[in-house]
């Protein structure tokens, strides 16, 4: 068979927030199968073949089947090669760890043209993905050689280089399943969770209430343990040295054995234990010199390294550490013993994502400085069956969470609170972790702040901890009666459409600047921090929003969206409390997004319905058929407008479980819940501001359903459109 011409990627456009695909966000591929757009998957010879060996792992894949096995059998039967890149994508996706379980691909209204979507938690990482996919697929269809495990190296790569790390995902997850929204601040673990004035920020096991006062003494271990002596937290004795002679003269007077580390480093870097000899202490002292800005010599504590995890003073993880030794077999080198005794191990890896670290020889003094006190070398052949300790401390991953003694644990909790960190690892020598320290001679040797997590999360040994929720649950307790059911969220109202919506969107505003709400605003006429104009242009996109989401001073945000933007970038927020549509307008202006019909706007703008969260509201407009049927996909309340208030679907809207709804009878508004009217008004006195400035009625209504929806009682609602300025105020520069 002829080779087929490469498949075109027409346009890739990554969405950034909710879309018409799904809530997450996701990258948007329009590809152009060119001459495959007639050679469907089982006719290509050994295309089927090919695909499954390279991935065996596709079997899993459901598809729209719906069972394992079902994307095979689609494969089988013939697919289209756009689908078929869809689920190669995600299966590299998964391979290089970063799980990916939705992806869909449509056909557009031109022949061979069509849109695939991937879930994408990373842009950089989802293009690696496509183009690795991209060339897989070619070379599976034109049976050319191509190296799996390459591709899969490289996504991994770009997922470790722009992903973020294991403990900063663990938190950002568990905030997710409570339902609390994330925006990442910096290309690196600076992580904003929750919007706006409800927000709490972390970079990795750090948190905004992590003191820089705390932080300092715990990296300056000398005085660390000043205070915690001062407290009774058991410590080993020790002091700073300048040299590798004074390490000996402290080692002396402190008594043999002794420990030699730097003042101020981490994860056991540096540390060299159970010293005896003066050639062993001033060897140490050169390995923990260029590891902290001192030198420590302590005495050494008899036992095994063990990591607490204390969070919010409370113990929630703890791990045992275990010295590492090869075992000879009269023909290997200590290096090949190690390579085949070691670093074989699958928990051992040189990415963050492995809870054991490779170890090199060539470059790892400290382990070169254990063999030396064995009188060994990396080319050294030890004799069958000697045991040759490689490591005595530095791979702790051993969970013992359900072992620990609560005096051990109250004095953990103590040294955490002394040094006056939030979330601390204390570094712990014990004998037997599930006695009292005093009776063992154990000891704290460290207080960390920002520890890491791995070896809670994936434990060599032992079942993964649940240390990333106790974190979100530290900054968003689930107690807290002024945060049930909505931790880290503000009050957001969304409003999309064309009709009026800069009008509603500042009107709402204003409603909620009167009802106490610092309120943020982003729209087609600016964006507004209360009453302040901050920009004058149209803000009625992605960044402009999120500029109001990062703001730690709004206490509630409106913002305006259309169809263009929920194509182009998606929403800039996960879900609101109230989203508002006032029509499907602007169909014939969509056709770059293959948007050509009427219908195919619903599509679109139900986008800001399925955000909705349940305890919130949909506001639609009942006098537009394709609006009104949007009420369905509402997960919480449903809010109709309309100046007629005896359209069928606001009567049955009414009747049916006490449905809300505003609109004009007789010359006046009225808010109704079921049979029960309120009257906020006569039409012709509710104008804007000074000039009574009669507004769109339509624009009006809908502005007083949304404010309806967030509690907003109705004589402050009448109140405020009354005192309501529509011009726009002057443009405001924050002070330089």
């Amino acid at each position: 068979m002829a080779k087929l011409n490469d498949i075109q990627l027409l346009r890739i456009n990554y969405l950034r927030g909710p879309n018409i695909w799904t809530y997450r966000p996701v990258l948007e591929v329009w590809l152009d199968l060119g001459e495959l757009e007639d050679y469907p998957s089982h006719t290509i010879p050994g295309f089927n073949q090919r695909l499954t060996t390279w991935l065996p792992a596709l079997i899993e894949h459901h598809c729209g089947v719906g069972e394992r096995g079902g994307f095979l059998q689609r494969l089988e039967e013939g697919t289209w090669c756009g689908h078929v890149l869809e689920h190669i994508v995600i299966e590299l996706l998964n391979l290089a760890g970063m799980p990916t379980g939705f992806g869909q691909t449509r056909s557009t209204s031109q022949r061979g043209v069509y849109r695939m979507v991937f879930r994408a938690r990373d842009e950089s990482v989802a293009r690696v993905a496509l183009a690795q996919g991209h060339a897989l697929i070619m070379a599976a269809i034109n049976d050319e050689t191509f190296d799996v495990q390459t591709a899969v190296a490289r996504v991994r790569t770009e997922v470790d280089d722009q992903y973020l790390g294991p403990s900063t995902a663990c938190i950002v997850t568990a905030a997710t399943d409570r339902g609390i929204p994330h925006i990442r601040l910096n290309d690196g673990n600076l992580v904003q969770l929750g919007y706006g004035a409800s927000q709490r920020r972390i970079w990795t096991a750090e948190t905004e209430y992590t003191s820089a006062i705390a932080e300092g003494i715990a990296s300056d271990k000398d005085l660390t343990k000043t205070l915690l002596k001062s407290c009774g937290v058991p410590i080993p004795d020790g002091q700073v040295v300048n040299s590798p002679e004074e390490a000996w003269e402290a080692a002396q007077d402190i008594g043999l054995p002794v420990v030699v580390k730097p003042s101020d480093g981490n994860h056991g870097r540096g540390v060299t234990l159970d010293l005896r000899k003066k050639e062993d202490i001033e060897a140490a002292y050169h390995v923990a010199y260029p590891e902290g800005s001192d030198v420590m010599v302590e005495r050494f504590i008899p036992g095994d390294e063990h990591r607490l995890l204390v969070v919010n003073g409370k113990v929630v993880a703890a791990a045992r550490g275990e010295v590492v030794s090869i075992t000879g077999n009269g023909r290997s080198t200590v290096k090949e013993l190690i390579d085949s005794q070691l670093n074989s191990d699958p928990r051992r890896g040189y990415e963050e994502e492995y809870p054991l670290e490779i170890i090199d020889i060539a470059t790892n003094l400290k382990v070169q400085l254990e063999l030396q006190r064995q009188d060994l070398a990396a080319d050294a052949v030890p004799a069958a069956g000697r045991q040759v300790v490689i490591e005595r401390n530095g791979n702790v991953a051993v969970d013992c969470t359900d072992d620990v003694h609560p005096e051990v644990a109250y004095i953990a909790q103590l040294a955490a609170k002394v040094v006056g960190l939030d979330i601390a690892g204390i570094d712990m020598v014990a004998q037997d972790i599930s006695k009292p320290l005093h009776t063992q001679g154990g000891a704290i040797v460290e207080v960390n702040a920002g520890p890491g997590l791995l070896m809670h999360l994936k434990p060599a040994v032992g079942a993964p901890r649940p240390v990333g929720q106790a974190i979100v649950e530290h900054l968003f307790p689930s107690d807290d009666s002024n945060d049930a059911g909505h931790a880290g969220r503000i009050p957001l109202v969304g409003v999309a459409g064309t009709r009026g919506t800069s009008t509603i969107t500042r009107l709402v505003g204003w409603l909620l600047h009167l009802g106490g709400h610092h309120t943020g605003l982003a729209c087609g006429e600016g964006l507004f921090l209360d009453r302040r104009c901050m920009d004058t242009t149209d803000c009625t996109h992605w960044e402009a929003s999120h500029r109001l989401l990062m703001n730690k001073m709004v206490q509630a945000a409106v913002i305006e969206s259309n169809a263009r933007t929920i194509l182009r970038d998606g929403l800039a927020y996960d879900r609101c409390l109230v989203g508002v549509v006032t029509d499907m307008d602007g169909a014939d202006t969509l056709a770059e997004f293959d948007v050509h019909e009427q219908d195919q706007m619903t599509k679109v703008m139900r986008t800001q319905v399925d955000v909705v969260l349940s305890e919130g509201a949909a506001v639609l407009n009942a006098a537009i058929p394709q609006v009104a049927d949007l009420a369905p996909l509402s997960d919480g309340a449903v809010v109709l407008y309309a100046q007629d208030s005896t359209l069928p679907v606001i009567v049955e809207h009414r009747a049916k479980d006490n449905g809300r709804a505003v609109f004009v009878k007789n010359g006046r508004v009225v808010l109704a819940t079921g049979s029960a009217e309120h009257v906020l008004g006569a039409l012709a006195d509710l104008t804007f501001g000074r000039n009574a400035v009669v507004p769109d009625t339509d624009a009006l209504l809908a502005a007083i359903s949304a404010a309806w929806a967030l509690d907003i009682a109705p004589d402050l609602i009448g109140a405020g459109i009354k005192t309501f300025e529509p011009d726009l105020p002057a443009p405001v520069g924050l002070p330089s």
